[in-house]
């Protein structure tokens, strides 16, 4: 059995292999010249009081003591084997074909988008201000809104599954092995797209099918039974349908709702990006004037009870960018992400206010349960229209908003199609605007320069989790009515990151074998 340390380091010995697997060694009571292998398990920052340590804890493996193997994966191949359609191939749906594939089901996976490399170029003109593809763009094609993303792995789901599993699926398929012992992992944008483009080759290698450019345009019921969806004029059919399209299909809850499938609202959050330069961050959650060489780019998560509601940060992205998630040209939607090395001088997150279903009830009478969808596209809409042309995005300087004066000058800013002054509280609803200004005042107590002329407000942050939600049995993850169907991930309402998609991707696979196999015994 290897033995195990924990040192408490500065960050320039955390920084040093050589310096803590001696430390490692000395606290053990063994010479470093037996340690044959050292390997991280666990690695934090403690930021709280001081100057910042390093809390990192190691396995070492003494003299002749067998080492750990590598990370590795064996897939069957499922060639011939009972089919299972997935819309949708982010990272619920890819994940989801991977276990199936472990479980002998051939996974057919449809997917709206683009390949990674053809998306790039369509993401790219968004940045530019160009026409926004509402197929292709950062939140459809391979791999979902995840591969244009900071790539933060870390969930609070870990009872839906396999969490240390799902990590070391990324490692095999080319993430970083830090993801597994990192107390916040993430991969980062620029890393993220070989990883999925990984994950489908070795699909495709095992005989599963992935479709792009194949939008889902209607499902095939015989009864109450799903039994295959159709894309243009071919039809897909199998033993049983997951459905994980993400939180921005709107198209697909739409042909739920036209087919009479059951569908249910819920409450999401909405309300702005919100960026500082890095350094003033740095300075406030490490107590000291300047990061330095050995600390990442430090984050914060802040939540605070405003009115009744939560006003939360959401998706911190440190070191990273705003982009403009849209999925249509006459929205502003936008978003966060972080390259691997998070080395951008900004810092920006979402900051959100919780939404009811009361707050939509107006629009039950002409949209029924599509009515939170409709409230969260109208405030994107009235986003686009207050701020420019080509993608440009409304902003304040943040203490301005607060005080609720206008701008008269912008700071610099992350977002590459850029923003443009405007008085956010004059056309965004009171219940979010209000809230958000007390939230920040909040804010300021906790993180003492948060509020401040230096950072912006970028409008707007919408699309935090879906507003309907598509019900499922929580035994059998089976649609209630619809027999065969199965609601995977944040596009169903079931899931909130990469990591809990994926995790509900694997147990929705799961359920969907077992579905197949009762049938089969039938």
């Amino acid at each position: 059995m290897p033995k195990t340390a924990t040192l408490l380091l500065s960050p320039k010995q955390a920084s040093d292999p050589k310096t803590y697997v001696a430390l490692a060694a000395h606290q053990l009571g063994v010479t470093d010249t037996r340690v044959a292998f050292a390997r991280v398990v666990k690695r934090s920052i403690d930021a709280r009081r001081g100057s910042p340590k390093v809390v990192m804890t190691l396995e070492l493996f003494i003299d002749e003591e067998q080492q750990p193997a590598p990370v590795h994966f064996d897939y069957p191949q499922v060639d011939g084997k009972p089919e299972v359609v997935i819309v949708g191939a982010g990272p619920a749906g890819l994940f989801a074909a991977l276990r199936l594939i472990e479980l002998g089901l051939r996974p057919i996976v449809l997917e709206r988008g683009k390949k990674v490399p053809e998306r790039k170029v369509d993401v790219a003109r968004i940045n530019r201000g160009g026409e926004v593809d509402p197929n292709s763009n950062y939140a459809f094609g391979e791999g979902g809104a995840g591969t244009f993303s900071d790539g933060k792995l870390f969930t609070r789901s870990k009872k839906r599954g396999d969490y240390n599993k799902a990590l070391q699926t990324l490692v095999f398929h080319g993430a970083d092995p830090s993801i597994l012992y990192e107390a916040h992992p993430h991969i980062g944008t620029d890393k993220l797209p070989r990883i999925i483009q990984n994950i489908r080759q070795t699909i495709e290698s095992r005989g599963g099918v992935l479709l792009f450019d194949s939008q889902v345009t209607d499902i095939v019921l015989r009864g109450e039974q799903i039994t295959g969806v159709r894309s243009g004029d071919r039809t897909y059919e199998g033993v049983a349908v997951l459905l994980s399209t993400g939180h921005s299909a709107r198209d697909l809850y739409e042909l739920l709702f036209r087919r009479g499938v059951a569908l249910e609202p819920k409450p999401f959050a909405m309300g702005v990006r919100i960026e500082h330069p890095q350094a003033l961050i740095d300075r406030i959650q490490y107590h000291q004037p300047e990061r330095g060489d050995y600390l990442p780019a430090a984050s914060y998560s802040l939540v605070s009870q405003e009115k009744g509601r939560g006003v939360y940060s959401f998706c911190m992205c440190p070191g990273g960018f705003i982009v403009p998630a849209m999925t249509r040209s006459d929205e502003s939607v936008v978003n966060g992400m972080s390259p691997s090395g998070r080395n951008s001088p900004y810092a920006n997150s979402g900051l959100v206010v919780e939404i009811r279903p009361e707050d939509f009830a107006p629009l039950r009478a002409e949209y029924g349960v599509l009515a939170g969808m409709r409230f969260q596209q109208q405030f994107e809409q009235l986003a686009r229209q207050w701020g420019g042309d080509r993608q440009m995005a409304p902003a304040q300087r943040v203490a301005d908003f607060v005080a609720g004066r206008d701008s008269t000058s912008l700071p610099p800013c992350s977002y590459v199609p850029g923003i443009v002054a405007s008085r956010l509280d004059r056309w965004m609803p009171a219940l979010i605007s209000d809230r958000l200004r007390a939230g920040l005042r909040s804010f300021e107590r906790k993180m003492h320069g948060y509020l401040t002329n230096e950072a912006v407000v970028v409008g707007v942050e919408s699309r935090t989790s879906t507003p309907v939600r598509i019900p499922r049995d929580p035994v059998t993850h089976m649609h209630p009515v619809v027999k065969g169907l199965f609601p995977v991930g944040e596009g169903a309402g079931y899931a909130g990151g990469i990591i809990s998609a994926a995790l509900d991707g694997e147990r929705s696979a799961e359920a969907a074998a077992q579905f197949a196999r009762s049938r089969k015994a039938h």
